[in-house]
C-alpha cells in the first residue's frame, strides 16, 4: 500500500485519480494538484472514496519540492503539460522520489518532440537508486507495449510496425481538440519523420495518408505524424526495418486546421497585439473547448493498435494488436472521454508496475524494456481490454 501524488487535473489527471481510487491496495493514499485548486476540487468530489487536493506550480521545482515534502508520497505521476517534464523530474531527482509521464518532455518555443532531454537524466537517477517511466499513456506507452508483446510472443524478428490511432467519435464542437489544443496542434503541424533502412526521413506535414479499416471504427483516412514512440522503439525493437505513426483526422477537422494555419493563428513565436506579446496558438486555445468538456455526449468509438509484420519460425506473419474503447461508456464509468480514458487507465497501471516491483530498475526508462505481459493482463483488468487480429 502506497501514497501517490499526480500532478495536473486535466481530462487525464481525473482518469488517473479515479482509477487509482479503484484499487485501494495499491494505492492506499492519493493526492492530486495542480496549478489550478477547483480543477483538483472538483475531481475530487466526483469520488466517493477521501482524496487530499493541493496547488502547485509544476514550473517551479522548489513548489513541487516543498509538496513531495509535504506528501512524502512513494510515487509521482506527471500528467501535466510536457513542459513541465523536466523541472518536476528535478524535484524527484532532489527528493529521491520515483517518477512517471505520459509524454515526453518538449520546449515551449520550438515543436520538438525528443527524449533526449529526459534520457540525459539516466545516470543522475541511477545514482540516487530512484526510477523514471517515460511515456505511460496509449500513444506513447500502450503502443510500445504492444510491440515489445508482440516480439514476445508472436514473432522472432519484427520487420515493420505501423501505430495506427483513429478516433471515431462526434463530439458536437465545430472544431475542437481532444487533448491539450496547444500540444495537440504543434504535433500534427511539425514535419512528419519515420524510420526506415537505419535512417530518419522526414515529409511534409500531413502529405502522406493511407485508408484503413479500423476495427468497430469502419474505413478511415490516415495521416503519417512522428511521434515520440517511435525514437524509442527503434532504440529498444531489434531487427526493425521500418517504423511509422498514423493518426485519422475528418476533413472538418483538417480545413479548421488549414484555415487556422493560414492566418497564423497556430504561430509558436510571439507577436505584438496592442503593445504586448502574445503568443497566437496559446490565445486560440483560450478560444477552444477544454478537452475536459467535451466528455458529455461524446459518442463513438477510438480504436488504437500496432500493425506489425515479422517473421515466426521462418515464415511471414502479420497482425495488428488493438484496442477499441467507446467515449459514452468511460463517459459513464469517471466522467471522461475516451481519448483521457486510453491515456489514463496506462499511467495508472503503470504506477501499479512500480509500486508492486513488477517493474523496477535505477535509471530512466521507457515501457518496452520491461516485461510486457503483467501489464497487459491489467489492460484487461482495468478496462483496456486488447485483441490480436491475424491479417
Amino acid at each position: 500500500m502506497s501514497r501517490v501524488l499526480i500532478i495536473g487535473a486535466g481530462g487525464v489527471g481525473g482518469v488517473v485519480t479515479h482509477k487509482c481510487a479503484q484499487v485501494p491496495e495499491v494505492f492506499s493514499e492519493i493526492t492530486l494538484a495542480s496549478r489550478t485548486l477547483s480543477k483538483c476540487e472538483a475531481i475530487r468530489d466526483q469520488i466517493s472514496r477521501p482524496i487530499d487536493v493541493a496547488q502547485v506550480d509544476a514550473d517551479d521545482p522548489k513548489q513541487v519540492v516543498a509538496l513531495i515534502n509535504k506528501v512524502k508520497p512513494k510515487l509521482l505521476i506527471n500528467v501535466a503539460l510536457p513542459y513541465q517534464d523536466l523541472p518536476i523530474m528535478d524535484a524527484c531527482l532532489e527528493t529521491g522520489l520515483d517518477y512517471l509521464d505520459t509524454a515526453n518532455y518538449e520546449p515551449p518555443d520550438v515543436a520538438k518532440f525528443e527524449y533526449k532531454w529526459q534520457w540525459a537524466y539516466h545516470d543522475h537517477f541511477k545514482q540516487k537508486g530512484i526510477m523514471a517511466l517515460l511515456g505511460c499513456g496509449f500513444d506513447p506507452g500502450v503502443t510500445n507495449i504492444f510491440t515489445a508483446y508482440a516480439q514476445k510472443e508472436h514473432f522472432d524478428e519484427i520487420h515493420y510496425v505501423d501505430i495506427l490511432d483513429c478516433n471515431a467519435g462526434d463530439h458536437g464542437h465545430a472544431f475542437a481538440t481532444n487533448f491539450n489544443p496547444e500540444i495537440n496542434i504543434r504535433e500534427i503541424t511539425q514535419r512528419g519523420k519515420y524510420w526506415e533502412n537505419g535512417k530518419w526521413k522526414e515529409i511534409d506535414p500531413m502529405s502522406v495518408s493511407m485508408d484503413f479499416d479500423f476495427p468497430e471504427c469502419g474505413v478511415k483516412r490516415a495521416y503519417l505524424l512522428y511521434h515520440e514512440e517511435l525514437e524509442s522503439l527503434v532504440k529498444h525493437i531489434k531487427g526493425l526495418k521500418r517504423i511509422r505513426f498514423w493518426m485519422t483526422f475528418g476533413e472538418s477537422y483538417l480545413t479548421h486546421l488549414r484555415v487556422l494555419q493560414n492566418v497564423g493563428m497556430t504561430r509558436i513565436d510571439p507577436v505584438m497585439y496592442e503593445g504586448r506579446e502574445i503568443i497566437p496558438i496559446q490565445f486560440l486555445k483560450t478560444l477552444l473547448p477544454d478537452p475536459a468538456s467535451l466528455a458529455p455526449g461524446y459518442k463513438g468509438k477510438t480504436c488504437i493498435g500496432c500493425l506489425i509484420e515479422g517473421v515466426k519460425d521462418g515464415k511471414p506473419k502479420k497482425i495488428f494488436v488493438y484496442n477499441v474503447c467507446d467515449h459514452a461508456e468511460c463517459y459513464r464509468e469517471v466522467k471522461a472521454q475516451a481519448i483521457s480514458y486510453t491515456t489514463g487507465v496506462p499511467a495508472m497501471i503503470g504506477g501499479i508496475m512500480m509500486l508492486t516491483g513488477a517493474w523496477r530498475g535505477d535509471g530512466v526508462f521507457n515501457v518496452e524494456q520491461f516485461d510486457p505481459s503483467p501489464f497487459m493482463d491489467r489492460l484487461n483488468k482495468h478496462g483496456l481490454p486488447w485483441h490480436v487480429q491475424e491479417m
